[in-house]
């Protein structure tokens, strides 16, 4: 490796462990002496755009990352990246055609279903099957659930639900498709698929076009709503779910959880926290904050059921970016999400409501890594609504 070679990979590494930290104003002013003259290496491109990214100013990461697609159309990650910004921004109608290259990462490429019949193009297909198959986490399934009505109207077809395990039953309940087959079962014969995340590419999805119809579009099952009620029961005052901690593995998991320690601001009189909280740190739960009332109803929550059941009897939920979240969305259920300063595309920017989901109400942090005055305009929030004479679900919103 020649030397300048050498000093680009360590200025890369350095810039990288910044932007990890959230120290995206010193890497800009590392790079931006380097790239002043218009030229210069590429990774060093990409991390000028990340580190507006991180500060937050992501529509001036745009124009670097289009240059950068245009130098390298063969670059699937640069484009990938393009469409997240872009998605962020709202500009669905690229977006969505980028994020198509989402199965080109090297983190990705164990999702890709390798079918052998063509992808859906959106025109109608009557008297065949079409495969619509859910790909990500629990709360991409959540979200795109709604799609699977509208490509059964749009397509005319005999429509084929793949999903996983854990959502069956839920999504069972829905209308809208044929059939459900369970992700690693063997489908029935079909003649064309698509991927639920690329719906929204195949069927020109708009910001315009959301919430969509019907609105909520998932339903709780009512005699675990009835049984979560019996137990929720004994608890005066407001009723609010929590979790604070999303899962390990998820690349912007970092960023996105925080510890339950740092709830402790929320705890105020007259209202019962119940934290959902499930994974690693389900058992902090035992040892809540000074001055937060906090039961925990994890070990008794077995499955998607019983916390679509506990959201559909609570009042509100608090909470990170989470697969909950856009179960409640889905439900129709008031959540307060607490949003890191670059937070995932669907949550867009510059809002405190989501397009995707009426009841649900943003609280995005204005300074990377500080929860602590998100939390503060949360507290705030929850004893303005404890202090309103009624409660509703709209002033939840």
């Amino acid at each position: 490796m020649s030397g300048a070679a050498a000093d680009t990979k360590a200025l890369e590494a350095q810039a990288q462990a910044l932007l990890a930290a959230g120290r995206g104003a010193e890497v800009e002013a590392m790079l931006r002496p380097i790239l002043a003259g218009g030229s210069g290496p590429v990774g060093l491109w990409a991390l000028l755009a990340q580190s507006y990214r991180v500060q937050g100013r992501v529509a001036e990461a745009r124009p670097i990352q289009e240059m950068l697609v245009d130098a390298l159309p063969g670059h699937l990650p640069t484009r990938f990246d393009l469409s997240e910004t872009l998605l962020l921004l709202g500009d669905f109608e690229r977006g969505w055609r980028e994020y198509g290259y989402r199965y080109s990462l090297a983190h990705t490429t164990r999702i890709e279903r390798k079918v052998q019949r063509p992808r859906w193009d959106g025109r109608p297909m009557p008297g065949q099957t079409l495969l619509i198959h859910d790909e990500q986490g629990y709360g991409d399934t959540f979200q795109f659930l709604r799609m699977v009505a509208w490509a059964k109207q749009r397509s005319q077809a005999q429509v084929v639900l793949e999903i996983n395990h854990e959502m069956a039953s839920i999504a069972r309940r829905m209308p809208g498709f044929d059939a459900v087959t369970l992700r690693g079962e063997l489908p029935p014969p079909f003649h064309a698929h698509c991927e639920m995340m690329s719906l929204p590419m195949v069927m020109g999805l708009k910001l315009g076009d959301l919430p969509g119809d019907p609105m909520p579009y998932i339903t709780a099952l009512p005699d675990r709503r009835a049984a979560w009620r019996a137990r929720l029961a004994q608890y005066s005052g407001l009723k609010v779910a929590c979790l604070w901690a999303g899962r390990p593995t998820h690349m912007n998991d970092a960023n996105r959880s925080m510890s339950l320690a740092a709830l402790a601001p929320l705890g105020q009189a007259r209202v019962t926290f119940f934290s959902i909280q499930k994974g690693p740190t389900e058992g902090d739960a035992l040892r809540p904050p000074p001055g937060m009332n906090l039961v925990s109803l994890s070990p008794d929550i077995h499955d998607f059921e019983d916390t679509a059941a506990i959201l559909s009897e609570v009042d509100l939920l608090i909470s990170i970016d989470s697969s909950p979240v856009h179960l409640a969305g889905a439900l129709g259920r008031p959540a307060w999400v607490m949003l890191p300063l670059l937070p995932d595309w669907r949550w867009l920017q510059g809002r405190d409501d989501s397009p995707w989901y009426p009841s649900v109400r943003l609280f995005r942090q204005t300074e990377w890594g500080r929860w602590d005055q998100v939390i503060a305009r949360v507290a705030a929030a929850l004893a303005d609504l404890k202090a309103a004479p009624a409660l509703d679900s709209a002033r939840l919103r």
